[in-house]
C-alpha cells in the first residue's frame, strides 16, 4: 500500500471516466493508491472500470450519498496518510502528485492542498472552481485567484507562487487523512456545494494551514455533474452559504446573517428581473431550510468555539459584491489591493 490515495467518486459519469481516467493512472501509478468511490451508479460505469482499469479498487455504494455523504462513507476504510480527491472530470498532468505530497512531509502545519486549476476548454485560462486557491470576503463569499464570479483571467503565471490561502477546491483536493477523520469530514447536510469551504474553515478555525501548490497543475471540465445555471445548484449554493457561515464564522452572528439573508434578497430580486424564476424560488427554498436547521447550527457552534483571535488568513475584509459590480474591479489583485 502506498502513502497516498488518489480517489474520484463517480456517479454516473461514465462519460468521464471514460475520458480521464486512462491520464490518473498513467500519471498517478507510481505514486498513489487509485480508487472509484461509486454513488450506486445506473450507467454502466462499474462495468467500465472492471473491465478496463484492473489497477483500480472499486468501492461501491448501494445509493447515491452525495458529495459529502459518498466520501465519507467510501473513505472510511481506506488506511493512507493522505488523500486527494479528485473530480471525474479532470485531466491531471505528469509530476502532480510528488510536489504536493513533499510540501505536505515538508509541513505538519497544513492540512490541504489544491494544485492549479485551468480550465480544460480553455487551457490559457482558470477554472471557475479553485483556480488559484480560495478566499471569502467579510460576509463569506467565496472567491479565488484568477477567478472572481464570471471573470476568469489568463493563467500568466501571476499567482506561481505557494500561497496559503482560505479553501482548497473540492475539485482537487489534497488533505491529510487524520485531519479528514478528525474533524468528521463534510458535512453530510450540504450533500454537494461548499463542502469543501466548510471543512477548510473548521480546520482554520483549529490553526490549520490551507495551501495552494502551483508545482501542480490539473484541468477541469467544471459542472460535470451540475451545470452552473442549474436552479438546484443555486439552492445548495445559496443554503450551503448560510449553513457554513453560521457554524464557523466567531464574530456575531446575527449581524453577520442579516447582512447575508439582505445581500442574498438583492441577488434574488436580479433573477426576478431576468425571468430566472426558478432560481428565485430556489434562494426562497435555501432561506426556509436554513431557518429550520438554526438550532442545529447553533448547537455545532457552541460545541466548536473558536480559541484563537488573530484574523485567518485568506479572509479578504471587504464586500466583493461592491467591489465588483459598483466599483467594477474585476480580477483578484484590483480586489484585494488597499
Amino acid at each position: 500500500m502506498q502513502s497516498t490515495a488518489v480517489v474520484i467518486l463517480n456517479f454516473n459519469g461514465l462519460k468521464w471516466l471514460t475520458e480521464f481516467l486512462s491520464s490518473v493512472c498513467v500519471h498517478s501509478i507510481n505514486d498513489a493508491d487509485i480508487f472509484v468511490i461509486d454513488n450506486g451508479s445506473t450507467d454502466n460505469s462499474i462495468d467500465y472500470i472492471e473491465n478496463n482499469f484492473k489497477e483500480i479498487s472499486i468501492i461501491k455504494l448501494a445509493n447515491n450519498l452525495g458529495f459529502t455523504g459518498g466520501y465519507n462513507k467510501g473513505l472510511e476504510s481506506l488506511k493512507h496518510e493522505f488523500f486527494i480527491l479528485l473530480n471525474s472530470d479532470v485531466e491531471v498532468t505528469q509530476n502532480w502528485i510528488s510536489p504536493m505530497i513533499e510540501l505536505f512531509k515538508a509541513d505538519s502545519s497544513i492540512s490541504a492542498m489544491q494544485p492549479k486549476i485551468l480550465s480544460h476548454i480553455e487551457k490559457e485560462k482558470f477554472e471557475h472552481a479553485g483556480a488559484a486557491g480560495g478566499y471569502i470576503d467579510k460576509f463569506g463569499f467565496p472567491f479565488c485567484r484568477g477567478r472572481v464570479f464570471n471573470t476568469v483571467e489568463n493563467d500568466n503565471n501571476q499567482y506561481n507562487n505557494i500561497e496559503e490561502v482560505f479553501w482548497a477546491s473540492g475539485a482537487c483536493l489534497f488533505i491529510r487523512a487524520s485531519d479528514f477523520f478528525e474533524n468528521n469530514g463534510f458535512d453530510n447536510s450540504f450533500f454537494a456545494h461548499m463542502e469543501e469551504i466548510d471543512l477548510c474553515w473548521r480546520l482554520k478555525n483549529k490553526g490549520k494551514k490551507i495551501v495552494f501548490n502551483p508545482a501542480s497543475t490539473v484541468y477541469h471540465v467544471g459542472g460535470g455533474t451540475l451545470t452552473y445555471n442549474n436552479p438546484k445548484k443555486t439552492y445548495l449554493n445559496f443554503r450551503n452559504s448560510l449553513f457554513m457561515i453560521h457554524k464557523n464564522d466567531s464574530r456575531n452572528i446575527f449581524m453577520i446573517i442579516l447582512c447575508k439573508l439582505l445581500i442574498d434578497g438583492v441577488a434574488g430580486i436580479r433573477f426576478l428581473l431576468m425571468g430566472k424564476f426558478t432560481h428565485f424560488s430556489s434562494i426562497l427554498k435555501a432561506h426556509f431550510h436554513y431557518y429550520s436547521s438554526i438550532t442545529k447550527l447553533n448547537q455545532f457552534r457552541k460545541n466548536n468555539k473558536r480559541k484563537e483571535t488573530k484574523a485567518l488568513k485568506g479572509v479578504v475584509n471587504k464586500l466583493i459584491i461592491w467591489s465588483y459590480f459598483i466599483q467594477r474591479k474585476k480580477n483578484f489583485k484590483e480586489i484585494t489591493q488597499v
